[in-house]
């Protein structure tokens, strides 16, 4: 059962996720956030630090479940086949991508916004390198059990896939066309086809 706390929480979140996608995080104020929310400014103050906080609170609690996927690398190794965890991870990877893209943009536009959502992200052992860490530990752990092929490169691996989502999710928000799930299985799944001809020991 939600206390009246988290109630309030949850609705500033939702408020700053509909700002922040309008806005984008550098025109976002907490001003704003909290007029959408129907609350004081004060009030927010109560709950987040700021809305660097409140964006990070946007980035795992509204959008697609990119990092719970993530998280749950470690008990996939040895497990189903390595394609079908990759469709997984590339498929999560460029729903999320899609989603931020919109809101995360701006934050290079101001560089003391920047150096505030780095060190946020640095203090809570948070940051974009760690989808790609989690990854090639994931394929270092398939490696190990010969299920990706000794020469690999688990580094390289990760970043193309990784980068291909990121690159899709780029040239649709660029192009002002929504990256939708559904319609992009068959990318998703020519991407992973293509890296495991060099991944699987058997060339397949």
């Amino acid at each position: 059962m939600q206390t009246k706390a988290s109630r309030t929480r949850e609705r500033m979140v939702e408020a700053a996720e509909r700002v922040m996608r309008s806005k984008g995080l550098a025109h976002t104020t907490t001003k704003a956030i909290a007029r959408e929310a129907g609350y004081s400014e004060g009030a927010i103050y109560k709950h987040f630090e700021g809305k660097e906080e409140l964006f990070l609170a946007v980035l795992t609690e509204r959008l697609p479940p990119f990092v719970d996927v993530l998280g749950e690398l470690p008990q996939k190794a040895g497990r189903g086949t390595v394609g079908d965890v990759l469709e997984e991870v590339a498929g999560a990877a460029l729903a999320f991508y899609g989603e931020s893209f919109p809101m995360s943009v701006s934050v290079f536009s101001e560089p003391g916004l920047l150096a505030r959502h780095r060190e946020e992200m640095k203090r809570r052992g948070m940051g974009p390198q760690k989808a790609n860490e989690a990854l090639v530990a994931y394929l270092e752990a398939e490696r190990d059990l010969g299920r990706v092929r000794e020469d690999a490169d688990p580094e390289a691996a990760a970043a193309m896939l990784l980068g291909a989502c990121f690159q899709r999710a780029f040239f649709g928000s660029f192009s002002g066309k929504d990256v939708i799930p559904a319609q992009e299985e068959g990318y998703v799944a020519g991407v992973v086809r293509t890296l495991m001809r060099s991944l699987s020991p058997g060339g397949e």
